[in-house]
């Protein structure tokens, strides 16, 4: 029986890697130059996770740290805790598992979710339906990816674009007022051939064959992926501001995926919301994947103010796409 309660977001953290990898490093690396970068992805810079036996719970586990003890929550409080990521520390166990287990996480069921770029989006509607129901009370959703993990650093239609990172949030019941207020989620298997990884699963397992065609790093088909982007991104936010009688003028804060610069702006030059009004960090970040639009909030956080209209959108491989409509609750 769902309650009376929405689910809201009440709290953040990130974390990133110290360690910089510029244009300039890149040119170093592959053929390409800082203006090329720059013109089609609007990235100068991304950070990268280092040092031996790094997984992404290196970064997420810190993040989560964060936002237990910054907010003074005992993390036996927590009740589930969702991993959004496309680079496991390993196939099993859910990395999920380990960042509870770091982290004291004694209470809470734990699980990773993958729906690539869109995992974060994905995971947070799903933290809020176990929320709305009342079945839980405080849920960590944290999205993070080790992109340098299964980036072509010979290839620089993709090693351009991708950076590591994590964040996490808390989400728990609150009035009507705030909270997620609706969402509008989309699939599409077909434009798997697109964006994927080839080998690495159990269609085409690891061998000394997959290695050596370096088939196990992200195969992306931009042209193809750039046009369906713009699209469902800018369908499924219009479909969510139709629903809810928004204007473009009653959303506060626009936080789309950070894939890339060129697809923020063609999405907003559809929908039209002011420049100001658009979160926009792929300049410093580059594509961290699931973990971009809590990057974005934990950035704009001392701006949003309480009561907000907050529209979140993503695409990613798959393909997957989504908004959400919230009000900001803290």
């Amino acid at each position: 029986m769902k309650t009376n309660n929405n689910a809201a977001i009440t709290a953040i953290a990130t974390y990133y890697p110290e360690d910089i990898l510029t244009n300039k490093m890149l040119e170093e690396m592959v053929e390409t130059s800082n203006e090329w970068i720059l013109d089609r992805t609007g990235i100068k810079e991304r950070r990268i996770l280092k040092g031996e036996g790094n997984g992404v719970s290196a970064m997420a586990i810190p993040a989560v740290k964060k936002l237990i003890e910054e907010n003074n929550i005992s993390p036996e409080e927590i009740d589930l805790l969702i991993c959004c990521t496309v680079t496991p520390d390993y196939v099993f166990p859910a990395t999920a598992n380990i960042i509870s287990d770091k982290c004291g996480l004694k209470n809470a069921f734990s699980y990773d979710l993958n729906a690539a770029c869109s995992g974060f989006v994905y995971g947070l509607y799903t933290a809020s339906q176990f929320i709305e129901s009342g079945t839980y009370k405080k849920i960590i959703v944290v999205g993070a990816d080790k992109m340098s993990s299964i980036i072509d650093y010979t290839n620089r239609q993709t090693c351009i674009i991708f950076g590591d990172a994590a964040g996490a949030v808390l989400v728990e019941p609150c009035s009507e007022e705030f909270g997620i207020q609706d969402a509008e989620m989309g699939t599409d298997g077909s434009g798997f051939q697109y964006l994927h990884q080839k080998a690495g699963g159990s269609v085409l397992p690891p061998s000394a064959a997959t290695v050596e065609q370096r088939l196990h790093y992200v195969h992306q088909e931009g042209k193809s992926v750039f046009k369906v982007a713009v699209t469902k991104v800018a369908e499924s936010v219009e479909t969510v501001m139709k629903r809810n009688n928004l204007n473009v003028n009653d959303v506060d804060w626009f936080v789309p995926h950070q894939a890339n610069l060129r697809i923020i702006h063609a999405v907003n030059e559809r929908i039209g919301f002011a420049p100001e009004r658009v979160t926009i960090n792929i300049d410093r970040f580059g594509n961290t994947t699931n973990a971009t639009i809590p990057l974005c909030l934990d950035e704009w956080k001392s701006k949003i103010k309480k009561g907000d209209n907050v529209i979140l959108a993503t695409f990613g491989g798959g393909f997957t796409w989504g908004a959400i409509y919230l009000k900001w609750a803290i």
